[in-house]
């Protein structure tokens, strides 16, 4: 999937989404190895940027999101869109596709 690169300040998600900024690759293996860009996976963790505003329900209220900014997460390899703020990598996803917050 192709990086959406953006030239705003800020991205308030909507709904039921999420930002989430992307931790850094591993650069070597428990081994030692260094791994070139190339051999290097996508992470699936980070940290919580911005939160929408949560789903809406059918009497029009929010339902309240379970993450909140500053939480890091665990979400699905294949989830969202990856997008690209100055030098900054972030990936803007649904709750759903969180698997889990790390402590």
């Amino acid at each position: 999937m192709a990086a959406v690169t953006l030239s705003v300040s800020t991205v308030k998600p909507l709904g039921d989404r999420i930002l989430v900024k992307v931790s850094a690759a591993e650069e070597k293996t428990a081994g030692g190895i260094l791994l070139p860009d190339t051999a290097k996976e996508k992470p699936q963790v980070g940290e919580v940027v911005q939160v929408g505003p949560g789903k809406r329900n059918d009497d029009g209220s929010f339902q309240t999101m379970e993450v909140k900014v500053g939480d890091k997460v665990l979400y699905s390899k294949y989830a969202g869109t990856d997008i690209k703020l100055g030098t900054d990598e972030y990936v803007l996803l649904r709750e759903s596709d969180v698997l889990a917050a790390l402590a």
